[in-house]
């Protein structure tokens, strides 16, 4: 997302780090606007702040000490003044940057429908760019198969003979917490084949989780099923949309009113005039960001994606790329830069039906597997 805090201030002396590891608080019964926290601090002092389990913020070095603060209670002065005990800013502008900091953690807090991940005070690519101590996500592949008859994936891979017990998954879900993992994301196949699908969300959102999901989007049109996955308290989801087909055109208008953030992932494979007209109605249908590929990969294929990014930003469109596509789809930025995305076993990790873990999808890599080996093992194996 485009930068929410456009000042920081310059240092002449080298700010002293915080204490890495993981800090939170929660909600004051009186508070006028309660919000929970939880805040983990990195070795070189940026940090990732999730708000309410629903939205991961990035920060940097100076938002960190800050959230820090206001994770402290402490006061508009107080704040100020702890930091400038690290950084050599005027009490002015550290009370300034504070109070603005704060109100921004405020709206996040209370604005339905927002996007799962905001940078404050860096580019968007800027957090992926060096090595965090544990994964800013996981992807969670509870199962391969893509209709009710049990049919796989055709890109699954055939080693992968099993799936996981509901019970399993939690453990995962458990183990990655402790780790300070913030944010996992339910993918396939079709994880909404999976019939503990919501049981999962509920369960990572009471550890403290922010929760997404990967769908085709056509269980989406059943009122009840999309009112589970809301009241389990599902997060965001991208929705790989047929357009061609009705049940997934009713599932996106269906998530698009409900309070879950909707994005969509577009597998491209018209020519450019027709992805305008089709990007032009996914605007007006109120979606706000989409993730696009194309199914052919040449220079033809390139230049459709092309042009449709000149589309989006037009549009008002933002793009998503961070997130995976589903298991059969090519990766937009993979597409652009003839190499794998930038966050693939360096800001996430990918987990298969049976634990196997890889550093994203697409990467046929076994790093370890989740029921034997520890996140600190798999991390380290990723970054070998």
């Amino acid at each position: 997302m485009t930068s929410i805090l456009q000042r920081w201030f310059p240092f002449t002396r080298p700010a002293e780090p915080i204490q890495p590891g993981m800090y939170a608080s929660q909600p004051k019964p009186d508070a006028a606007i309660p919000y929970r926290l939880h805040l983990r601090v990195e070795a070189d002092g940026s940090g990732v702040l999730l708000v309410n389990a629903a939205t991961v913020l990035h920060l940097n070095a100076s938002a960190t000490a800050y959230a820090l603060e206001l994770i402290r209670d402490a006061s508009d002065a107080n704040a100020a003044s702890a930091v400038r005990s690290r950084f050599r800013v005027s009490r002015q502008h550290a009370l300034a940057d504070y109070q603005q900091l704060r109100d921004q953690i405020l709206r996040v807090a209370t604005q339905p429908d927002l996007d799962p991940v905001v940078f404050l005070g860096m580019d968007r690519r800027e957090p992926y760019a060096s090595r965090p101590s544990a994964p800013y996500r996981i992807d969670l592949a509870l199962t391969y198969a893509t209709d009710p008859g049990g049919a796989l994936d055709p890109l699954a891979h055939k080693r992968v003979d099993r799936e996981m017990t509901t019970e399993e998954w939690k453990t995962v879900l458990r183990s990655a917490w402790a780790a300070g993992i913030p944010h996992v994301t339910f993918t396939g196949g079709e994880p909404t084949r999976r019939p503990d699908l919501v049981a999962l969300i509920g369960y990572a959102q009471e550890l403290g989780q922010v929760t997404g999901l990967l769908t085709e989007g056509r269980r989406l049109a059943d009122a009840a099923y999309l009112k589970s996955l809301e009241a389990a308290g599902l997060d965001h989801i991208l929705l790989s949309l047929a357009p061609t087909e009705s049940t997934s055109m009713a599932g996106l208008r269906a998530a698009l009113a409900s309070e879950i953030f909707t994005a969509v992932h577009l597998t491209l494979s018209v020519s450019p005039a027709q992805a305008r007209t089709l990007l032009t109605d996914l605007k007006a249908l109120g979606v706000p960001a989409v993730s696009l590929t194309v199914a052919d990969p040449g220079a033809q294929g390139r230049s459709t994606l092309a042009e449709a990014r000149q589309t989006m930003a037009a549009l008002g469109l933002d793009l998503i790329w961070d997130l995976p596509a589903p298991y059969s789809s090519r990766h937009p930025i993979q597409l652009e830069l003839d190499a794998p995305a930038e966050g693939g076993g360096r800001a996430w990790l990918y987990v298969e039906p049976d634990g196997d873990v890889l550093p994203t999808q697409g990467i046929d890599h076994v790093l370890g597997n989740v029921q034997r080996d520890s996140w600190t093992d798999l991390w380290a194996r990723a970054a070998a």
